[in-house]
């Protein structure tokens, strides 16, 4: 078969030299343009179905300078035919246009084309062609460069101006779309009007084609928030919510969600407000469920960008938006492997939907609130925490969903957000504020963030009005103390920790106060806080280990002043007489003194950790609430309810409850009969050497008794002077020694034989008077009392020499500080136990005094320690085990070591605990051992 025969339009440069023709760039520069139209249209035909689609067919057509005579064509075309008087704001004048063609038209040629909107049929196919030829080029990055340079926007924005074809409507918005691909072309397109006629084609234009190429133009348009708010002030959102209602085709659909969701992304008023009028939102709930997924995705998006407008939020959520976002992040936090960058504009979106009373209740009904726990509850989602509380702050009077909140554990999660870190959500401004009110809308401070907005909404929605429009029961400002609650500070002066209400002035609204405190971004947690503990009964909630632990963890961790709020919300708890068991069962009364008066978190046990030196207000806080839960535990309400506890609750309860009387309880009647006569004290101490039901129990243990001995015996001492150095106490004369030198006075007549070999001397008659074990082997009928060696098995030379000492007279010449080794060194084996222990056997009771008190001296005194206090009561003696006690509780004893200690005797104590259990009763009851062990009774 024979090859096509080559025309010449084959050939780019005949192409281009007709094109520069017509361009009037060649010979012919003057001929009018619908006079060389055929031969010029074959080569416009040629270069559009040939040239331009070969592989790199656009690239040649650049480099040959195709595009200057291309877009000289053009502005002859715009200029043919000029742009009516009538033209609207932001078109393209006539003049303008003509001066960009570089001649100004002549009235003949302006006549023969018409002012009409409608070009000849010829001028029109010219234009069509090029037109496309121009838009194709501009899908490359150089070539749209190039036609910026050359000054080809404004014909293009001419021609869309006059030429109200659909086809050469459809071309421009094309050529235009892609140049908008460009930040630079962009910004030149919309200087130059174009957003005012491609919004007028979207209402006039009928043909499907050509509204997709202007949708997708005005998409392209919007390439930044600038753009975008300069696009919804000039009207184009209207007009694509209107062609999205009228539903159109698939495609057209397509590009109609694709533009919109551009326009939407930091949704501006007026964005908002034109979706709404052009009947949109039902339409774009609707498209939720599209059966393409990109159509689907991008209409979620939509409804989530439209959430920041709160004039919009009502009408979306009686759309059904509410359940359509809801679902959606349901869905999405379902899935295995969805990021969370995918849910983060759908939370923000639940998160703003709280703000209106409307769309809180379809929320509250649809799941939303197992949902927003759920998110509160998840360590991933942390960054978000901070808004989806300030959310929850919307349903601060609801009282249904505040049960079920507090039921799915809103509470302690709350506790922890106060110190937590903060997440990076971007601030909101007045626009996202509650729609609720929006004529008593405040303006926003210059410095204002997300939460100042937020506190900004709480008074724009009602939270600011008068006494009489809130009652006093529900403000979290106004609910008044018990008068019993507010004791007088015991240090006057300060004012920074005063009670709830010398904090608040008077005669002022809620708000005021509200808005008058810090409001950081605690904020919403402590108002939510704050909420909860007006109930009638908070205890079950707030007075909780996690809860109390995460306010007290704020109050003093801090980095400014604590919000009022939170000194508040304890304040009314202590005062509150239904908390009084809660904190009794929880060791609340307990962790308030460890915390605040002693300065012991439960983060710094037993190893400290490096915190700021306590202040002297954290001190006057924690006294202040200890008062207030004396006045509870003291009235008839609060010994009924202690007793309850102590005789009828479960062994828990009960040794909680005989833990924290000593802290809790200041009339002698009350704590005697409760934990002496009720055996409440008997019962605390045999509970140490369980486990232990609370990571503090035995610092708080340790705390509460020496508190208890503090109120049996207010003037107590220890039973020894641990903190008189040994050297400054002058030794008895030694009566031993004597014996040891060449001339022995007196002059021994017998000698202990060691297991060593080594040999003591000693006097038969001395060592005869000192024990009864040694005046019937001396003196008896025993062969050793007929020899001059004497053999003592068992005994070394250090543990020997205190035996010899006491047996010849000596009281205290510091014999007995030889066996025992220094401290940090293990008594168990030592030969202070070997001392002790041959004592014992010899019947030496005297010198097992001596050797106990040396022991004590060293091992409890300045260069002892806790640790020391094990090691010591290992040896299981009664009185050491009563000198382990009272070092202990001592009243001069730092808490820390104090709790240490107990810890210590605890592990020396193992399961046989009446050893301890007996020696910590008779220090605290302040009975005297007398050597033989403390006395059982009470």
């Amino acid at each position: 078969m024979a090859a096509a025969k080559p025309t010449l339009t084959d050939s780019l440069s005949f192409c281009l030299a007709q094109l520069t023709a017509a361009a009037g760039e060649g010979q012919g520069g003057e001929k009018d343009l619908a006079s060389n139209e055929t031969p010029l249209g074959r080569a416009l035909l040629a270069l559009r179905t040939r040239h331009i689609k070969a592989a790199g067919g656009i690239e040649r057509f650049r480099a040959r300078g195709g595009l200057r005579p291309l877009l000289a064509l053009l502005r002859r075309a715009a200029a043919a035919d000029p742009a009516p008087s009538e033209a609207g704001p932001g078109s393209a004048p006539s003049s303008v246009a003509s001066a960009a063609s570089g001649s100004a038209p002549s009235s003949d040629s302006t006549h023969s084309v018409a002012s009409t909107l409608s070009p000849p049929v010829r001028l029109r196919k010219t234009l069509d062609l090029a037109l496309s030829i121009l838009a194709n080029c501009c899908t490359e990055g150089a070539c749209r460069a190039e036609v910026r340079r050359l000054g080809g926007i404004l014909p293009l924005v001419t021609i869309l101006q006059c030429m109200k074809t659909d086809s050469i409507q459809n071309r421009t918005a094309r050529a235009l779309g892609n140049l908008a691909m460009e930040p630079e072309s962009c910004g030149d397109i919309h200087s130059a009007g174009a957003v005012p006629l491609l919004v007028e084609s979207l209402t006039a234009c009928q043909d499907s084609q050509c509204l997709q190429s202007v949708v997708r133009a005005l998409r392209n348009l919007a390439d930044s928030p600038q753009h975008r708010l300069a696009l919804a002030q000039q009207g184009a959102v209207r007009p694509l919510a209107e062609l999205l209602a009228a539903a159109p085709d698939p495609t057209l659909t397509s590009a109609l969600v694709r533009a919109l969701l551009e326009l939407s992304r930091g949704c501006s008023r007026a964005c908002a407000e034109q979706l709404s009028l052009g009947g949109g939102l039902g339409p774009l709930v609707s498209l939720t469920s599209h059966p393409k997924r990109a159509v689907r995705e991008a209409t979620i998006l939509i409804l989530a960008n439209l959430c920041a407008q709160g004039l919009v939020r009502p009408a979306l959520g009686n759309a059904g938006g509410v359940e359509v976002l809801l679902g959606e992040l349901r869905r999405r936090r379902s899935t295995n492997g969805a990021s969370s960058a995918s849910q983060q504009p759908l939370v923000r979106a639940v998160c703003l939907l709280c703000r209106e009373a409307i769309n809180r209740a379809r929320l509250r009904d649809a799941g939303g609130l197992e949902l927003l726990m759920g998110l509160l509850r998840d360590p991933r989602a942390s960054a978000w925490h901070p808004r989806v509380v300030a959310a929850l702050v919307g349903f601060l009077y609801d009282t249904g969903a505040l049960g079920r909140l507090q039921a799915l554990g809103l509470v302690p999660l709350l506790a922890g957000q106060l110190c937590g870190e903060a997440g990076d959500e971007e601030e909101e401004g007045t626009e996202a504020a509650s729609w609720d009110f929006p004529e008593e809308r405040t303006p926003e401070r210059p410095e204002a963030g997300s939460f100042r907005s937020l506190r900004s909404w709480l008074i724009s929605e009602g939270y600011a009005a008068g006494p009489g429009d809130i009652s006093p029961d529900w403000s979290p400002e106004r609910c008044p103390l018990p008068e019993p609650a507010e004791p007088v500070s015991p240090t006057p002066g300060q004012t920074s920790l005063q009670t709830p209400r010398t904090l608040r002035m008077q005669g002022r609204s809620p708000a005021a106060s509200a808005a008058e405190e810090p409001w950081g971004r605690e904020g919403p947690a402590l108002l939510l806080l704050s909420r909860f503990s007006q109930a009638p009964d908070p205890s079950g909630a707030l007075v909780t280990g996690p809860a109390l632990c995460g306010l007290l963890a704020y109050v003093t961790g801090a980095p400014g002043p604590p919000s009022p709020r939170a000194l508040r919300i304890l304040a009314r708890l202590t005062c509150n007489p239904a908390c009084l068991e809660a904190f009794v069962r929880s060791y609340g009364a307990a962790l308030l003194r460890a915390w605040l008066v002693l300065g012991v978190a439960p983060d710094d046990w037993p190893a400290p950790r490096a915190r700021p030196a306590l202040q002297s207000q954290h001190r006057e806080l924690g006294e202040m609430l200890l008062q207030n839960l004396t006045v509870q535990a003291e009235s008839p309400f609060g010994v009924g309810a202690l007793t309850h506890l102590l005789l009828s609750g479960s062994s828990e309860e009960r040794v909680a409850c005989a833990l924290t009387l000593p802290f809790i309880c200041r009339k002698p009647s009350l704590w005697r009969r409760l934990l002496l006569d009720q055996g409440g004290l008997r019962l605390l101490l045999t509970a140490l050497t369980r486990p232990a039901p609370h990571p503090l129990f035995l610092f708080f243990a340790a705390d509460s008794l020496s508190c208890l001995q503090g109120l049996v015996s207010p003037t107590a001492s220890p039973a020894f002077p641990p903190a008189i150095p040994l050297d400054l106490e002058p030794p008895s004369p030694c009566l031993y020694e004597p014996m040891l030198g060449p001339a022995p006075v007196p002059a021994p007549d017998l000698h202990f034989l060691l297991d060593s070999g080594l040999q003591l001397p000693a006097q038969r008659a001395a060592s005869a008077m000192a024990s009864p074990f040694f005046r019937a082997l001396l003196s008896g009928s025993f062969a050793e009392a007929q020899m001059n060696l004497v053999p003592l098995r068992g005994l070394s030379p250090s543990a020997a020499w205190p035996i010899l000492h006491h047996l010849h007279g000596c009281r205290g010449c510091g014999a007995a500080l030889g066996p025992v080794p220094p401290p940090g060194q293990p008594l168990l084996g030592s030969e202070a136990e070997e001392a002790l222990e041959a004592a014992g056997r010899f019947l030496l009771p005297g010198l097992e005094e001596e050797l106990e008190e040396a022991v004590g001296r060293i091992h409890l005194g300045p260069q002892g320690g806790p640790q020391s206090v094990g090691e010591v009561f290992r040896l299981g003696r009664p009185r050491l085990a009563a000198h382990c006690a009272r070092w202990t509780l001592g009243p001069g004893q730092c808490p820390r070591k104090r709790a240490l200690a107990l810890v210590g005797l605890v592990e020396a104590a193992g399961e046989e605990a009446g050893l301890l259990t007996e020696a910590l009763l008779a220090v605290v009851m302040g009975i005297e051992s007398n050597g033989k062990g403390p006395s059982l009774d009470c």
